[in-house]
């Protein structure tokens, strides 16, 4: 089992009020990342372009709208500038969403789409989403709606591979305003022009996909865990820690995660623990924030505890380790099931989560993942400066490196790992600057390295506060640490 305490505390958006902040981390994200198990990583986004103003001859309609009404209801107004207007404006260039640079996910996907920048964030540009990097997806790709990422995200029976449907948290999109979005991308997404019949957004149902939970593995392959369905009340958000024993009575040996969650969740995070002296109840679910909004101190010390086994931000993934790579599980060993969930709608929304724990016959087993927790726990950061500090770490015998995640708090700007000797001496491997959501990269070719090898970090901090801030474990503190799986 890999041992690596991750400390979640995240910044809990609150959908009223803009101004009050919250703490928070992940796991990995976290590992508010999340760590091992696919980045994952839900970092998409759309935006817009702003609207030409220039007046033409037609009575004060802009030059991009100024086409002419044709049969079957084709409209004067620019297929674009109907996008940007009726969908990408009301339903996701909103406060906390993709509106400003200051919302609290922009570090995550970088997207803005408002009217001045939605059209040039979104043609051909490769997006944050690790997933959809590998896939050879881009934002909008004219002429191509299956790898256009912004289609992937808003098609509620689309693949769920990268990421959460958007909008998150609120309602989905209809069918007419999706496939609107579709015939205007195969038409070669433009700017300007009329290219897609507008009577197609009069069709009003909501994009709807029954949320079926998936089968349990065969006692002989593997065992699951649930977080079975609680409420999340409307306009607001829910983080909640589920303490679950696994069936097994003997040590297994897990080689695959298959994670499951419904529409609207954030991330999906499976934990075990440092010490289990004391350990969280049992079956019973634990909210991280209390009904004013304020950290529930109980759950917020318990996760101090923990140590991070897999998830992320991608609730519906698959992680399988190497081939002869598995992680140790003694019998009924105590995991910890993290979910969150965004709810921006009028009505109750429902959470359920599942994991699907594959194992593999020990005799199959040729190298046990070992987890990476190189941590720097002496430092300071001087009173309202930026300081950057460079940390080394090595192995005590040759390694491949087969996962890489960091962890840092909100003060943190850029995490970086390098590689600490040999011919790859001082090449950047990984690097994120998203404190909340970091990083996680599973490496299909391992990072080798030799005894004496290892990684260096190198952090950069902006210590906005009049006071030096140290390592520490609250949110008011700041950490310093790489996470990873390594054999």
């Amino acid at each position: 089992m890999m041992i690596r305490i991750f400390v979640n505390e995240r910044k809990k958006m609150n959908f009223k009020m803009q101004n009050q902040n919250f703490l928070k981390h992940r796991h990995m994200k976290y590992f508010d990342t999340v760590i091992i198990l696919t980045s994952m990583i839900f970092s998409f986004s759309m935006e817009s372009c702003k609207k030409d103003t220039s007046q033409s001859s037609t009575g004060g309609i802009s030059a991009s709208d100024t086409n002419q009404a044709g049969a079957g209801g084709v409209s004067a107004k620019a297929t674009w500038t109907i996008i940007q207007d009726n969908i990408l404006t009301p339903s996701c260039a909103t406060s906390g969403c993709h509106a400003s640079t200051s919302d609290a996910n922009y570090v995550q996907h970088n997207l803005l789409l408002t009217s001045a920048t939605a059209y040039d964030n979104l043609i051909n540009i490769i997006s944050k989403n690790a997933a959809a990097k590998t896939a050879g997806l881009v934002r909008v790709k004219p002429g191509d709606y299956i790898n256009s990422l912004l289609y992937q995200k808003i098609d509620c029976q689309a693949t769920t591979q990268y990421g959460a449907l958007m909008p998150l948290g609120g309602t989905n999109l209809t069918l007419g305003q999706i496939e609107f979005i579709k015939q205007w991308i195969i038409k070669g997404a433009p700017k300007t022009g009329t290219v897609v019949d507008e009577t197609l957004l009069a069709n009003n149902a909501a994009c709807q996909k029954v949320f079926v939970a998936m089968q349990a593995p065969a006692a002989s392959e593997g065992f699951q865990l649930a977080i079975n369905t609680f409420t999340v009340s409307p306009n607001t958000e829910r983080e909640v820690f589920l303490n679950r024993n696994t069936p097994n009575t003997s040590t297994v040996y897990v080689n695959k995660f298959i994670m499951q969650g419904r529409p609207n969740s954030h991330h999906f995070v499976l934990y075990g623990f440092q010490s289990t002296p004391s350990l969280p109840p049992v079956n019973t679910l634990r909210d991280l924030y209390n009904a004013d909004a304020s950290v529930n101190i109980t759950t917020f010390l318990q996760m101090q505890n923990h140590i991070f086994l897999g998830g992320g931000t991608d609730v519906n993934t698959t992680y399988t380790f190497p081939a002869g790579v598995a992680l140790k599980i003694p019998p009924a060993t105590a995991l910890d099931l993290n979910a969150h969930y965004f709810n921006k709608q009028t009505t109750n929304l429902t959470g359920e989560n599942y994991i699907n724990m594959y194992t593999v016959s020990q005799a199959n087993v040729v190298k046990e993942a070992q987890s990476i927790n190189f941590a720097n726990y002496n430092f300071s950061i001087p009173a309202n400066s930026r300081k950057t500090i460079t940390t080394d770490y090595t192995f005590t015998k040759a390694v491949n490196v087969i996962t890489l995640t960091s962890h840092f708090h909100k003060l943190g700007e850029k995490f970086q790992i390098k590689i600490l000797g040999g011919t790859r001496n001082g090449e950047i491997v990984y690097e994120n600057t998203d404190w909340e959501h970091p990083l996680v990269i599973n490496l299909t070719t391992p990072i080798l390295l030799k005894a004496g090898e290892g990684l260096t970090s190198v952090v950069t901090y902006n210590n906005t506060t009049n006071k030096i801030v140290n390592f520490g474990l609250t949110s008011e503190d700041e950490m310093n640490i790489i996470f990873g799986y390594y054999y």
